[in-house]
């Protein structure tokens, strides 16, 4: 009988979630941003192709400024000093944690003061859960995560919560919650003699600048650390982790220009077996997730891999970038089919607002999320911490 009640209580949800005037007013947004943008200014909008464009032509931009910034003036801390990594481990940790909450603010304005300020200034009812979806949308929750959130908070409330608005708030961070700690499982290096971690994703979200952050942390834990530069589609690939890999003092496998990446990877753990190396991190070329001779050009390296150790890769991380919200679904699809990802890093959620992507790619994959990015520094790659997480978008001012 109390089913019933509160099915009939909540039967206004189903016309609240109305996505296909959703879905029509995010592409008449995404058609503003390409209007108001110079780079497309000239250019003819095609709807169906909008997000490709857009990836396209800004994972070109963002390559080349990654690179010219970087090598030019090494924006990556260093830390050589033996006695000192101890002491900058924990503080690393630290730092991450306390400058999280700073760096998460443009998601936060949108999603939790947004969603905080629903519950302050209404009632729960109908259109408290009409503006709360609106809010989460806006954070690029997604529509599906969206639904799922809302329609398992309205299981879980009863009528009497209807008059405290602090329980029912108090059960959506918990869900929100819940959905990320699924998703919590830091990476653990075993002992594999090297453990090889294949790092993959589209061109401009930061994969090459990880990997050397990837590489630091796990020197600083004590760990030999080889690089393999297989991204051999541009020079200045090459060029740049080495620059990064001579400043750090981590030896980086490479081969020329044009040559093939397989080849690489193949000579990288040759010879991280030979010198007993602990860990292998493979530098990929950015691809588009819709090239997909290139995506298969990924599986040949993961053969080549396998025939050497048939256990590797013991990690194929994929390294997302937050401000392509929505995009990020698509790309994490056709690269975990082909690949079998286990771990994904998320970058720059220090400079967007949709940071709220992260529930939707925790709730549709169940990949594990080992890091998330705020920044440039070593110190601004951080162990993803779902509470931590959560507090951070949901703090009071």
């Amino acid at each position: 009988m109390k089913d019933d009640k509160k099915n009939n209580f909540f039967s206004w949800l189903s016309s609240v979630i109305k996505k296909k005037k959703i879905k029509n007013t995010l592409q008449e947004d995404k058609k503003k941003e390409l209007k108001n943008n110079s780079i497309f200014k000239n250019k003819i909008i095609d709807t169906d192709n909008i997000n490709i464009e857009i990836n396209q032509n800004l994972s070109n931009i963002n390559d080349s400024l990654i690179e010219q910034d970087i090598i030019k003036n090494n924006k990556i801390e260093t830390f050589n000093n033996k006695n000192e990594n101890l002491k900058n481990i924990k503080n690393i940790k630290i730092n991450f944690f306390t400058r999280l909450k700073q760096s998460l603010n443009k998601t936060k304005k949108i999603l939790g003061d947004g969603i905080s300020n629903i519950f302050l200034s209404k009632t729960v009812d109908k259109n408290l859960f009409t503006e709360l979806e609106e809010k989460m949308l806006l954070a690029d929750i997604g529509y599906n995560t969206t639904n799922q959130i809302i329609s398992n908070l309205i299981k879980e409330i009863n009528k009497k919560d209807l008059h405290v608005p602090e329980k029912v708030y108090f059960l959506l961070k918990k869900n929100m919650y819940t959905i990320l700690k699924n998703v919590e499982k830091p990476l653990k290096i075993s002992s594999h003699i090297p453990f090889i971690i294949l790092v993959v994703g589209v061109n401009g979200t930061g994969k090459t600048t990880t990997v050397v952050k990837l590489a630091q942390k796990y020197k600083l834990e004590g760990k030999s650390v080889i690089l393999a530069a297989a991204d051999t589609f541009r020079a200045a690939a090459i060029e740049q982790l080495q620059t990064l890999g001579k400043v750090n003092k981590i030896p980086v496998i490479a081969q020329s220009f044009h040559s093939d990446p397989a080849a690489v990877v193949f000579d990288a753990i040759q010879s991280a077996k030979a010198k007993k190396i602990d860990v292998l991190i493979i530098d990929t070329a950015g691809r588009l997730h819709n090239k997909l001779h290139l995506i298969e050009e990924l599986k040949k390296i993961v053969r080549v891999i396998k025939k050497i150790d048939s256990s590797g890769p013991h990690e194929t991380m994929l390294i997302v970038d937050s401000c392509n919200g929505q995009n990020i679904i698509q790309q994490t699809e056709i690269f975990h089919k082909a690949l079998n990802l286990t771990g994904i890093v998320i970058t720059k959620l220090d400079g967007t607002a949709k940071g709220g992507v992260v529930f939707s790619l925790a709730n549709q994959f169940n990949i594990p999320i080992r890091y998330i990015g705020i920044g440039e520094k070593i110190q601004d790659l951080g162990i993803f911490n779902s509470k931590e997480f959560i507090n951070a978008i949901f703090s009071q001012k």
